[in-house]
């Protein structure tokens, strides 16, 4: 479930906690969480429902005027009257959700405390991903070309890897999940503990 920045501002606010949308299966679960640049959300409650439902105080609580104008959204999104253009494989969703806490991510990527243990063990699930890959390995040449080149386009990150710009993205994503990376407006750079991984698996001074 992607939330745009205005919305991340509005439950970090507090001024919304309720989120509408239309899907054919939900991308988020009750329970669970999801990670954002504000942190860490609760996922309250995922509900699917008729958008008759939603009332003005409910619309309100997502961002909007009033019940009419989520329900416009929801059209909009392919949630109408299978008469106007709806889509009845898509149904509406209502989705409560909390600011939970810090991204573990972050506390990570300055931890740069590598003893032979943990530097085992982003070694093995690095070398797994590798294996893993149909193209080949990509994760240490992935992560020396961020360190030779932070904050440039991901486009121009794949391409000088000879790689497409969504899969080099995800996996980039995934160096992130390890503490690895940082995201920048534009581009990525190595987080402190990427740049004391790679130093250490390459059996060199961290700079």
């Amino acid at each position: 479930m992607l939330l745009d920045a205005p919305t991340l501002q509005a439950i970090a606010a507090g001024s919304i906690d309720v989120v509408f949308r239309c899907w054919k299966r939900p991308t988020v679960r009750s329970g669970g969480t999801l990670r954002t640049p504000i942190g860490l959300l609760d996922i309250v409650e995922v509900r699917a429902i008729d958008p008759v439902e939603v009332h003005d105080a409910d619309a309100r609580r997502a961002g909007f005027a009033d019940a009419a104008a989520v329900r416009s959204f929801l059209a909009g999104a392919g949630c109408g009257s299978p008469d106007h253009g709806g889509d009845p494989a898509r149904r509406a969703h209502r989705i409560v959700v909390r600011l939970g806490g810090e991204d573990p991510r972050l506390a990570l990527q300055d931890d740069t405390h590598l003893d032979a243990e943990s530097l085992e063990a982003v070694r093995r699930r690095l070398e797994r991903w590798d294996r893993a890959a149909a193209d080949g390995p990509w994760t240490l040449a992935t992560l020396r070309t961020i360190e030779r080149r932070p904050a440039v386009r991901a486009a121009d990150l794949a391409a000088e890897l000879g790689r497409e710009r969504l899969p080099f993205k995800a996996d980039v994503r995934r160096l992130k999940g390890l503490g690895l990376t940082i995201s920048l407006e534009v581009g990525y750079r190595l987080s402190p503990r990427g740049a004391a991984v790679l130093a250490a698996l390459e059996d060199r001074p961290a700079s």
